[in-house]
């Protein structure tokens, strides 16, 4: 009988693994919100429709909207998504994927082309990361003198030191977090970012997170407690 009640026991606790596993594939997993009490998404035209008034009562306090690519990609849906976020009282922020093979100005005029001001805005944010981007080959101080000249023309129309977001990767190739002292927003999938030059005031925890109102999967953030 002991064998059988530990044979039950550990199939139970299986079980229960096999669940909490199932849940985190299907984006029911997220960060405590005792702990990180001030949590959202981010999110670009791969969304599609959004269904923002749906999204305050599932924990959404803030988003980072997709607004630019480049030097002249403006992302589809950012004027749509820019007032839904805002008529739903979440709290809005735009960003731009910076492309390592392009002038830091001439991307830099795009963001501000499209990006209205806010005051009550979220600071404005630049995402850097190797997937999808064009080059891995360009020297540190390439990047980061063409990176300056974009965080000068951003920082001064928006008045804000700006969000730089970051993968290990970039961060370790580039050394963003070093010689730009910003806030910085960390991709660390599960577990709490351990790398940068300082500690994150953003958290990219998950890219598998499910909402209703939002199609298919969306990144899940949270911010420094």
């Amino acid at each position: 009988m002991t064998a059988r009640r530990n044979w039950v026991v550990l199939t139970s606790l299986a079980l229960v693994a096999v669940s909490s596993a199932a849940v985190a594939r299907d984006g029911g997993w997220h960060p405590s919100e005792r702990r990180y009490p001030y949590q959202g998404v981010d999110v670009s035209h791969h969304q599609g429709h959004i269904a923002w008034a749906k999204l305050p009562r599932q924990g959404v306090d803030f988003a980072y909207i997709k607004a630019t690519e480049g030097a002249d990609h403006v992302d589809r849906r950012f004027s749509i998504n820019w007032r839904a976020a805002h008529r739903a009282g979440i709290h809005r922020g735009a960003y731009h994927f910076f492309r390592l093979c392009g002038s830091g100005r001439a991307q830099a005029a795009n963001f501000v082309r499209t990006v209205p001001f806010d005051a009550a805005a979220l600071p404005p944010a630049i995402d850097l990361e190797f997937p999808g981007n064009c080059s891995r080959s360009l020297s540190q101080a390439k990047v980061q003198g063409e990176l300056g000249d974009f965080l000068r023309i951003v920082e001064a129309r928006y008045g804000k030191p700006a969000v730089l977001y970051l993968t290990r990767r970039f961060d370790k190739r580039y050394r963003i977090s070093t010689a730009f002292h910003r806030p910085l927003w960390l991709r660390s999938i599960r577990s709490e970012p351990s790398f940068g030059a300082r500690s994150w005031s953003i958290w990219q925890a998950s890219y598998t997170r499910r909402l209703h109102g939002v199609r298919g999967h969306v990144d899940w953030n949270v911010a420094a407690p």
